[in-house]
């Protein structure tokens, strides 16, 4: 289906993006997944490429950019080599920084957020407390000029990675989620450790940890944004957030739904391409319209969001609805490759691996669906 979000300008800095993953990341890509973690030079190259901070502003180091479809346009791209988390970095942290920080912050933080050489992640997720962000354990209480923080963390993408960590804390424990601020946590401060890489069903390239905080002392100065406003700023990015799930889960389905096209065209049974076969034809037929209509309804979302007109709900819609069309989509072209589809040196093995954790992350599938109910008035 013909795209009309997208015009020339866009189209080149895909194409830039895809040599850059052609250059810096595929060649290096399986030593990732058997390590478990990319290269840290790796994050260097991105930021050399100007592929990090696209929206923070040129006096940081950032590329000053106020058209959203650019960022989409790199989260496409960047999506079929999960790993180098960089929509995690720029999409999803990169909004507290610029937007939350001072001034004094922003010129602490945000030139080396833009170079790569300073890493970020957020750590909402604990044990204990997923999706309810309201249930979260770990405490920063006030002593002095510094806020001393306890608790731990789990599932934290860029975990081993992260030079500055944004931990959403409780500081004041009676007040539920009136009662949650955002802190700055940063690689050396005493008490704050990493727990081991963990070993995932997918995304093995990507470093996830957990993380733990024991009595680590953060200055006045680390705290993000408003005291006791955490709640507030967190639901205010998630929409940003889930749309970024969103534009990777429809590319990547795309990108596998093209690669199996190919192999049935190729591959024969019993004289003939599979792909002649009824069977064949007819799921090709779903899997292409079910996925013009999901590219269709994102690429309004994404229009929207440059527009700063996207709602709550359209991105819990964008988010549970593509997530699952990705995991079934991938299934149906496992299912096409045959036994050739279970064996790891086919992209869409992989895929059907790093797929399943997107309709859990950024928010279940249920909790997108109570999202839009509560919105519908029910």
């Amino acid at each position: 289906m013909r795209r009309t979000l997208l015009d020339e300008s866009h189209q080149a800095f895909a194409d830039a993006v895809a040599a850059f993953v052609a250059k810096e990341v595929l060649p290096h890509y399986e030593k990732w997944e058997t390590e478990g973690i990319v290269d840290r030079e790796a994050w260097r190259a991105a930021g050399r490429a100007g592929l990090l901070g696209l929206s923070v502003p040129e006096e940081y180091g950032g590329g000053g950019n106020t058209d959203y479809r650019y960022n989409a346009v790199l989260c496409e791209q960047i999506e079929g080599t999960p790993g180098l988390a960089i929509p995690l970095h720029s999409e999803v942290c990169g909004p507290y920084l610029t937007e939350l920080c001072t001034e004094e912050q922003k010129q602490r933080w945000l030139p080396g957020f833009c170079s790569g050489d300073l890493v970020t992640a957020i750590a909402m997720t604990e044990p204990g407390a997923g999706s309810d962000l309201q249930g979260i354990k770990t405490t920063a209480v006030k002593d002095g000029d510094d806020w001393v923080i306890n608790g731990s963390k789990t599932f934290i993408t860029n975990g081993i990675h992260s030079d500055l960590v944004i931990v959403v804390a409780k500081t004041d424990k009676d007040a539920g989620h009136k009662g949650i601020s955002l802190f700055a946590v940063e690689r050396g401060m005493p008490g704050f450790e990493r727990g081991r890489n963990l070993d995932k069903i997918g995304l093995h390239a990507q470093d996830t940890a957990e993380l733990s905080f024991t009595d680590v002392r953060v200055p006045e100065q680390n705290l993000i944004g408003e005291l006791n406003r955490g709640f507030y700023h967190l639901m205010h990015n998630l929409p940003q957030e889930r749309l970024v799930i969103a534009i990777g889960a429809i590319a990547r389905a795309e990108r596998i739904f093209e690669q199996t096209l190919e192999y049935i065209k190729t591959r024969t049974a019993f004289g003939q391409p599979i792909g002649s076969f009824q069977n064949s034809r007819f799921v090709a037929a779903e899997i292409a319209t079910e996925l013009d209509v999901a590219r269709a309804y994102v690429d309004r979302c994404i229009a929207d969001h440059t527009e700063r007109q996207l709602t709550a709900a359209d991105a819990a819609k964008a988010k549970w609805w593509t997530t699952e069309l990705s995991r079934k989509v991938i299934d149906q072209c496992l299912q096409l490759h045959g036994g050739y589809g279970f064996m790891e040196e086919y992209p869409v093995a992989r895929a059907f691996r790093d797929a399943r954790v997107s309709t859990i992350y950024g928010g279940t599938t249920e909790i997108m669906k109570e999202i839009v109910g509560r919105s519908l008035g029910l």
